[in-house]
């Protein structure tokens, strides 16, 4: 009896604790990863180019150990994701973030051309607002002027170059659209600004003087054809009355 008794105490016990693991294994919370876990989860999909899971695990890890060793580098991380996944207006926030928290970080020179990078991306045509391309130029002339011997300097240079000539293009396309519509005076003075703000853009800096001197002819003959319309009628009124 005895022992019938204390296999059944036995039995109860073990019945428990079974229990207890199984209210455990449903109810309780799963174990959070670590920062680590995030951080090496993060780097193992952008290896895969699986961006759009580096940027969950990256922002995850940002957000929730704030002050983690790994957050710097999953900031960065995080924008480079962005980056390379074409997402400009998201990387530009992201790098700007980065740079607005950390100022004094030695990533800060590839953190700008980077942001001049996605800048110039974001532009889409010459007939689209030029905005895109002078802020890349900002960011390009920053490190040139501010990072004169890191290892971007030299090819922020070259960028900076490229974005005057798209510049010049997009005013030029303008100027010439206002020429062929026959609004000499608006297309003169667009040649007018090339002129002055281009001249280390040579081929275009030429088109647009010799542009520009046809549009202001144009534009003071057909100002003398208005006033001497307005002083003796159009030829149209007199063609009328006879």
């Amino acid at each position: 009896m005895r022992t019938l008794i204390r296999f059944m105490l036995a039995a109860v016990l073990v019945t428990s604790l079974s229990g207890c693991g199984i209210i455990d294994y449903f109810y309780l919370p799963v174990p959070e990863e670590t920062a680590q876990e995030l951080f090496e989860a993060g780097n193992d999909s952008m290896r895969e180019k699986d961006y759009s899971s580096a940027i969950y695990f990256y922002t995850k890890l940002k957000d929730t150990y704030q002050f983690s060793p790994y957050t710097i580098e999953a900031e960065l991380s995080l924008a480079d994701a962005y980056f390379l996944d074409g997402e400009w207006a998201a990387a530009i926030d992201s790098y700007k973030e980065f740079e607005s928290l950390h100022p004094r970080h030695e990533a800060i020179p590839y953190v700008l051309y980077n942001i001049g990078m996605a800048s110039r991306h974001m532009y889409r045509s010459i007939d689209r607002p030029i905005t895109p391309i002078e802020d890349a130029y900002s960011y390009f002339k920053r490190i040139s002027e501010a990072y004169p011997d890191s290892e971007y300097a030299e090819e922020a240079r070259v960028k900076m170059v490229e974005c005057r000539k798209l510049m010049a293009e997009h005013e030029l396309y303008i100027a010439d659209f206002y020429y062929r519509a026959g609004k000499y005076g608006s297309a003169w003075a667009r040649y007018k600004n090339l002129v002055e703000q281009f001249k280390d853009v040579p081929d275009i800096y030429t088109h647009a003087e010799e542009k520009g001197q046809a549009a202001f002819i144009r534009h003071r003959e057909s100002q003398a054809e208005e006033t001497r319309e307005n002083r003796e009628g159009s030829w149209k009124q007199w063609f009328n009355w006879l």
